[in-house]
This record gives C-alpha cells, structure tokens and sequence, in this order.
C-alpha cells in the first residue's frame, strides 16, 4: 500500500476533565449521567448529530422487560427507568408489562431530545458531529483522546476513558486485545413504512413467494407498531449477510445494501401487496443497527452457560431476562434458548421447538453481568461499556440488547468516579462499593 507522509504538530487542548466518554448511544449517555452525578467532570463524544445510537439513529424502538422471566420481580432500574418515566410524561412510550419479546416501545425522535435534556441538565460537555479519532498514550495509560471535527483536529485530556464506541474503536487502538468471531450476527437497516401491516396480508409470505424477484435473499425479521402512529410500523425484516460492520469498506456496503433490501421491500409490497393501500416509506435509519462486530478481552469473559444457569457473581453489575438470541449469519433464522431450558429456532419456513436441557423443578429466573467484563487490567484507566464487552458467543445473544447495555454504561461511570476517588486502577475497584453505589443510584443490584 502506497504511503502519505503526514507531518505531526501540537494539538490543542480543548478541555481536560475527570472522565471522557467515546460514543454517545444510551449507554455512553448513562455512563457520562452517573459519573456526573457523582462530581465527575465530563466529556461525552458522539460522532453523529444526536445521541441515543441504535434506539435513534437506528430506529429500533425496543427496550426489553425490566422483570424476571416470571415477570414477578424488578430487576432492571437505573437510568432505564428514569428515561421511561420521562417518556412516560408525554406519551411516548407503550408499555406490555408480561412479554419476553417487548417490554416498552419507545417513540425515538421524543428519546433524542430527552437524552439531551439528561446531558445538558448535568452540565456534561457533549460534543455532537465528532470523531474519537486515536488515543495518546503515555506508557500504559491513555493521556487523552484525538477528536476531530468542524473546528478541526483536538484533544481532550482526562484522567479516565470509557470506551462506548460498540466497536472498541479507542480500545484497540490502545492495545486492548480483541476477537472478531467468523459467522457474526449481521446488522439490519430498519425503516418506518405506513401501511405496512394490512387485514389479511401476511407479509412473510408474500416475501418467501417473491422475494426472488427482487434481488433479495431468503430472510425472515420483524416489525412493530410505534407509539401514538397507529398507521405506521417500524420495519426490521431483512438482514445484510457476509459482512463486519467494524471495517469501513465493509461498513459502506452494508449501508446501502441495506437501503437496496428496505426499496426492494417497498416495490414488492406496491406491486403484490393490496390494492390501494398507499403503503409509504416514511423513514429510513439514518444508521444501520449493528448487532456484533468486535469483542474486547477483558479480566472475565461471560459464558452462555453462565448466563443460562444463572449464575451470581459477587461483583455483578448488571441483570438480565432476554433470551439467548442468535442471529443466523445467512438465511434469516434465529436461535432463541431460554433460560427455563426450551429453544425455539425460527426461519423464513417456519418454527421448530425443542430443549437445551432436560426439565428441572426450578429454573433461574435473570442473570448477571459481572464488572470484569468492563475492563482489562492492562489499560489501569480506561472503561469498556456496551456491545463490545467480553463475552462469548451465545452470553453475547443475551446480553446485547439495550437494557442489558445501559446497565453497564451505568457501572462504567460509577466505577470511573470511585477509581478517581480512592486512587487506584479500574481493575482495583471495590465491587461491594461499586455495587453500593450503583443501588444508591437507582441500579438494582440483586
């Protein structure tokens, strides 16, 4: 590869603060909140123009249940209810209090300006329209984060970095070890079409009759209503197969690949759905939502057997109900096993169930995250927060999803703030003191 030479220079100092947050979806959002509340100065960096990440520039308008699988105990709190208790005073949320599949819809463009209000009403310093560019080290800790954006190329000093990036983009390039898995779950690009569920019409069989036709694979997804637009669903049904979203090229194509699926959708609809439905594209994501990329390796990695026996670990910051779910990596079917040890695996024919497990009296009812899977002892200043957390494939299925994520942003923040406090590593957090906290919060921690 032909070579550039560019030359270095001095960057200026934007800002030096306590703890600098890199990417601003929920969970960076709820890192930056939670250290702020706790005296931390904070910076929190997003490179699109609003945060909120796969819930807003990715349409997806879910969060899961807040219960355990018998939905007869609270186990999720925090920042996650806050935000729907906010939503909730001005309608923007629909609520299904007993469901595996959906615990809250969430009206997103409303969820853009509350995360706003959340940053600015504790004086956090956002910085929208910017990218974390490479971190500058000094020995084996981060000294600050080169950031680039209209004013041109920065640095942002601080004494801790949380790394919320999904990918571990700041990570990496810090050293930290990582695995790119073969066969990831792929990415959707989803959109908000009227009309797109009608009386009568099963639009999973008029996608498995036609989808040929145009230059689409078989798949199979979902879609739900959104809250106060009765005529109007938001789309998720096709997948982009055969690519990692952590690599730009790769990353380009799944993006508009991913808009070709939503008009080939569109035109099959127009042409074999009902007549005169006025089926209209409303909105496509401005993003498309990545489901797996990278893993960093942290001092735990969470296992799918952990997670399906659920198992308690005695520094656990986050809990969880949602099922193991796996994505296919090519023909649309997924892979759900639950945790009272039945499996259902659906596909664009069809759904088939069975066990993981023979029957037992008593089945556990959520499990933990531990707070070894945010970091790697290595790098004694910097914090991992979402997707990109050290798990293995099948506790990966599980504890993906959003309300699972905005915990460990949470925990993230807070232990930033008591390293800051007691002087020590992030690896040398108390997690009895980190756990106090976190429930002092809000967090529930069982």
């Amino acid at each position: 590869m032909a070579t550039i030479f560019e030359p270095s220079h001095d960057l200026p100092v934007w800002a030096d603060v306590d703890i600098c947050v890199i990417g601003g979806s929920c969970t960076g959002v709820f890192a930056a909140v939670r250290a702020a509340r706790l005296g931390a100065s904070v910076v929190l960096i997003e490179r699109t123009n609003c945060f909120g990440g796969v819930a807003t520039n990715g349409l997806v308008l879910v969060w899961h249940t807040f219960l355990n699988t018998e939905f007869n105990k609270t186990i999720i709190g925090g920042l996650s209810q806050e935000v729907v208790d906010r939503l909730k005073k001005i309608d923007a949320v629909d609520m299904t209090e007993t469901s595996s599949n959906v615990g809250f819809r969430l009206n997103t463009e409303e969820l853009k300006i509350e995360l706003d209000m959340l940053v600015l009403e504790h004086r956090i310093t956002p910085m929208l329209h910017t990218h974390g560019c490479v971190p500058l080290m000094d020995g084996n800790r981060i000294e600050a984060v080169a950031v680039e954006n209209k004013d041109g190329r920065g640095a942002i000093r601080a004494k801790i970095f949380i790394d919320a990036t999904g990918d571990g983009d700041i990570a990496i390039q810090a050293g930290v070890p990582y695995i790119e898995r073969d066969h990831l779950q792929p990415p959707t690009t989803c959109a908000k079409v009227r009309n797109f569920r009608q009386d009568g019409i099963q639009f999973a069989d008029i996608y498995r009759e036609h989808h040929t036709e145009f230059g689409l694979l078989p798949d199979s997804g979902w879609d739900s209503h959104l809250p106060g637009i009765p005529d109007t669903q938001m789309v998720a049904q096709m997948h982009v197969f055969g690519v990692n979203a952590a690599h730009a090229t790769q990353l380009t194509h799944a993006e508009i690949e991913g808009r070709r699926q939503i008009r080939g959708i569109m035109d099959m609809l127009r042409k074999y759905g009902p007549k005169g439905s006025d089926i209209t594209l409303v909105q496509l994501a401005s993003y498309i939502g990545i489901r797996e990329t990278r893993v960093l390796e942290a001092a735990h990695c969470l296992t799918e057997d952990e997670v399906l026996n659920g198992v308690r670990f005695p520094d656990a910051i986050a809990n969880g109900s949602y099922r193991v779910d796996v994505h296919a990596s090519e023909g649309g079917g997924f892979l759900f096993k639950y945790l009272d040890g039945t499996t259902l695996f659906a596909h664009n024919n069809g759904c088939q169930t069975g066990r993981w497990r023979e029957e037992t009296p008593e089945n556990p009812t959520f499990y933990q995250i531990p707070y070894r899977c945010l970091y790697n002892p290595a790098r004694p200043n910097l914090l991992f927060a979402g997707r990109m957390i050290h798990a293995d494939r099948g506790a990966f299925g599980a504890i993906r999803v959003m309300v699972n994520l905005n915990q460990t942003g949470e925990a993230a923040g807070t232990a930033a703030v008591l390293a800051l406090n007691e002087n020590v590593p992030i690896s040398e957090v108390n997690p009895t003191e980190l756990r106090k906290t976190l429930a002092n919060g809000g967090s529930m921690m069982l």
